[in-house]
């Protein structure tokens, strides 16, 4: 059938509409689409293809597309075909092939972007037509380009001694695309090429390796792109000298007052730039003997002053003797309250509980080990070497007191007073004077020899001590605490984030015989190839060191840490503050956000508001949140989420749509709420939130349905479809109700753990001895997935024992201890009743 010329552009066009209508899914490469049977050589190929562009400020920005062979192209943005009439078309013909080309151009707006919102970008795709088919350009992204106007850390003034390394952060202020980062030197380029003593690191920041006296200076972080340029706050660096003495001079001659001097000058070096002066004198003047001073020694005078200096030495160490005596009465009547209090001699014996001193009455006796000696904690808390340690005294209370079943747990006539008492005792000094004053976050209890195990609950976060990790005659008063990231100092260097709540045991420096467990959550994903992962403690004075990379450890290290996909298991022969920070390594490292919807339980006003919240997935986190919205009146209305969080500098969106304006109104101005990429990532924050307010049209409006879409700009998001009545829809609310862990929080003795005590040492004995069969402790590693732990297993006296008290930590309360005496069985031991324990024995 013939068809009009005239009618070809038009049926082309129905068919080019049809046929991309069937396509569906948009590429970003180019894709040819040949008709069957037609020459594929006369398939149309770009030219020239629509290329990623900024829009700068109000500028429309030009996109071009040029095909040959082609009868006919067109633009498609976003899912959405562009009018015919905003295409320029220009056709022409090959000179060399006769073949017709074309040409198409059209414009993009900032007002077409701002209207496409949601989890893509704004791009354009053109698709030429020819007799042998179709074929799709690539995909061009418009984005719409900006820089804000505040940066995210500037440079500080600092004030450094000569030679002392310098290092100026500078996080520029967000913007597409991202701005480049320069530094000034009073206003002249600092440029690396030229001096090797400075250079820029991948984070921004500018380095001087050794800083001399022309490095003083004022510095300014300038950042740029194609929109602005922006200068931050400039930073006074200077490079001070302090001052250092000559050498002496020689000695004068003896004086007619039988004295002599010599003297030394403040100049090598000089002070310069503010550095300290020389300490001491300048001047040294000395007794000398000559001939001519003779005559004046050994006079009366002299003899009498000799003998007042020794009454006065011998004074002073009879008050010394006096002191030590009044003390160690004291100590020794304190530690005589302690040993009324002995240690458990035996795991399941039975005991008998009697009163003790009429004085104490809190203070339980349970049949003394005669062979040992109990005494108080006298650890030091910070140590140095520059003067006596300050001693940290434990108090006589919280002994064991019996619960039902064979448990034990800590005595508490009035928990909250005394947990006061206990914390207020910390407090006492220096190091402790940063932990909470409340008592939620926080646990403790006495301990000896037979171990325990302490836990915050609804955190996650527990210590276990195995037995034997405290000495024989030993008691230990330890606590563990939960700190808010905000009340603790935690400086992150680079890309570092927090991955892990910050947490203390304690006291420091007392002594361990066996390395005890550490449990806390983390919101990393764990992929070596993405992270590099280090374990930081802080030390008496402040200061946070790196005490282990997790991948490189050694075995006889005095830390060990167990990864897993949420939770770190930390093997510690000190006790401390500890956190997990990681470094991303790529951009394939996340870390894991917990998402809540959050809004109130009953709505009084007009005004209704939706909190969302970003919180690190952890238990610690969650519980925080949880509490807060309890004080607020708040309630759950969407099972919570979890999102992936890159380190791509990019901020975290929020917004909601689908709000019906026949009975809401959104007060929201603007078309999404944005938290910034260095508010989640450094990880200081445990949860950020944005709220939503509606106002309802009608009093009587109590249905609300619309869509909360929370994303990371190129990268992960979710959507939350929020369906439900104000007034009465509770469906969600049990879903995060905080459960007890394990009943008490603190338990003692054998009640710590799941593996009775006696068929533990079974184990351990039978276990530990290598075997040429296989049947040891090496097997039962590999059978409980802890075979790429056998060099720090191997390294302890009781490698089994190691391997169970990872178990303890990791299962309990919860632990299936049936699957356990399987992996023991099928060890192929010849002793068939390692978990069978007699009356006599129990």
């Amino acid at each position: 059938m013939a068809v009009r010329p005239g009618l070809w552009p038009a049926l082309l066009g129905i068919v080019l509409a049809a046929w991309l209508h069937g396509t569906g899914a948009q590429q970003s490469a180019t894709v040819a689409n040949p008709v069957p049977g037609a020459n594929p050589d006369l398939l149309p190929h770009f030219l020239v293809e629509p290329e990623d562009v900024y829009i700068v400020k109000n500028k429309p920005v030009l996109l071009v597309c040029k095909a040959m062979p082609a009868t006919q192209i067109f633009f498609k943005c976003n899912g959405e075909w562009v009018r015919q009439v905003d295409h320029v078309i220009e056709r022409s013909t090959d000179d060399s092939s006769g073949l017709p080309a074309m040409e198409v151009r059209i414009n993009v707006s900032r007002q077409q972007v701002e209207k496409v919102f949601g989890l893509e970008e704004y791009w354009c795709q053109c698709v030429a037509w020819s007799s042998s088919g179709t074929t799709k350009s690539q995909k061009a992204y418009i984005r719409i380009a900006y820089l804000r106007k505040n940066f995210e850390q500037e440079p500080l003034a600092k004030e450094v001694s000569l030679e002392q390394g310098i290092v100026l952060p500078c996080r520029p202020p967000e913007g597409i695309p991202p701005a480049e980062v320069e530094w000034l030197r009073n206003e002249d380029l600092v440029d690396p090429s030229l001096d090797p003593n400075v250079y820029i690191t991948r984070e921004h920041s500018l380095v001087v390796r050794q800083a001399r006296l022309a490095d003083t200076a004022n510095y300014t972080c300038v950042a740029k792109n194609i929109v602005a340029r922006r200068r931050s706050a400039s930073a006074a660096v200077i490079v001070y000298v302090d001052g250092s003495w000559s050498p002496w001079s020689k000695w004068s001659a003896c004086g007619l007052d039988c004295t002599h001097w010599r003297s030394r000058e403040c100049s090598d070096p000089a002070p310069r730039n503010g550095g300290e002066e020389c300490r001491g004198t300048d001047l040294d003047t000395r007794n000398c003997t000559s001939d001519l001073c003779v005559h004046t020694a050994s006079g009366p005078e002299d003899v009498a002053l000799y003998v007042g200096l020794i009454a006065v030495a011998v004074c002073l160490l009879l008050l010394l003797l006096v002191l030590i005596l009044v003390y160690c009465r004291k100590k020794e009547g304190l530690d005589s309250d302690v040993a009324d209090s002995s240690i458990l001699t035996s795991g399941f014996q039975p005991v008998s509980i009697k009163p003790s001193k009429a004085d104490n009455p809190h203070l339980l006796t349970i049949q003394p080990d005669l062979s040992t000696t109990t005494t108080t904690c006298q650890g030091s808390l910070c140590p140095r070497q520059d003067g006596p340690s300050p001693k940290f005294q434990l108090a006589n209370g919280h002994l064991l007191s019996p619960l039902g079943g064979g448990r034990h747990t800590l005595h508490h006539s009035s928990p909250t007073s005394e947990a006061e008492d206990f914390v207020s005792r910390l407090s006492t000094q220096n190091y402790f004077r940063s932990l909470p004053r409340g008592t939620s976050n926080m646990t403790y209890g006495t301990f000896n020899f037979l171990g325990g195990r302490l836990m915050i609950p609804n955190t996650g976060i527990s210590l276990l001590i195995p037995p034997d990790a405290i000495p024989r005659g030993k008691i230990y008063e330890i606590y563990l605490t939960l700190h808010k990231p905000e009340d603790v100092r935690l400086p992150l260097a680079g890309c570092q984030t927090l991955l892990s709540p910050i947490v203390s045991c304690g006291p420091p420096g007392v002594l361990l015989t066996r390395p005890v467990i550490l449990a806390m959550d983390h919101c990393g994903e764990p992929c070596p190839e993405s992270w590099s992962l280090r374990l930081k403690k802080q030390s008496c004075e402040g200061s946070w060191e790196d005490v282990l990379h997790l991948g490189e450890e050694a075995p006889s290290h005095l830390y060990y840490c167990q990864l897993e996909a949420g939770a770190c298991y930390v093997f510690t022969e000190q006790l401390g503050r500890f956190a997990l920070v990681g470094e991303a390594l790529s951009v394939a490292a996340t870390k894991r956000l917990k998402l809540l919807l959050f809004a109130p339980v009953a709505c009084t006003s007009l005004e209704y508001n939706i909190r969302v919240y970003c919180l690190h997935d952890t238990h610690d986190a969650l519980k925080e949140v949880v509490q807060l919205e309890k004080q607020l009146g708040g309630q759950l209305i969407q099972e919570p989420r979890v999102l992936h969080f890159k380190d791509s500098y990019h901020n975290l969106r929020l917004s909601i749509h689908d709000v019906p304006s026949s009975l809401w109104k959104s007060k929201l101005l603007v078309s999404y709420q944005e938290i910034p990429f260095y508010h989640i990532w450094n990880g200081t924050q445990q949860y950020l939130h944005c709220t939503f307010t509606l106002e309802r049209v009608s009093p009587s409006t109590s249905d609300l349905a619309c869509k909360v879409w929370v994303w990371q700009v190129e990268g992960d998001g979710q959507s939350f479809n929020i369906n439900f009545n104000i007034t009465k829809d509770t469906r969600f609310a049990e879903l995060l109700a905080l459960e007890s862990e394990g009943g008490v929080p603190a338990l003692v003795g054998p009640s710590a753990f799941k593996i009775p005590f006696l068929i533990r040492q079974k184990i351990i004995t039978s276990l530990d001895p290598p075997c040429s069969r296989g049947a040891d402790w090496r097997t039962l590693a590999q059978k409980l997935h802890l075979d790429s732990h056998l060099s720090f297993f191997a390294s302890k006296p009781s490698p089994t024992a190691m391997i169970l008290n990872l178990w303890e930590a990791r299962h309990f309360p919860n632990g299936n201890l049936s699957q356990l005496a399987a992996a023991v069985a099928g060890l192929g031991q010849p002793d068939a009743g390692l978990f069978t324990v007699s009356e006599a024995e129990c």
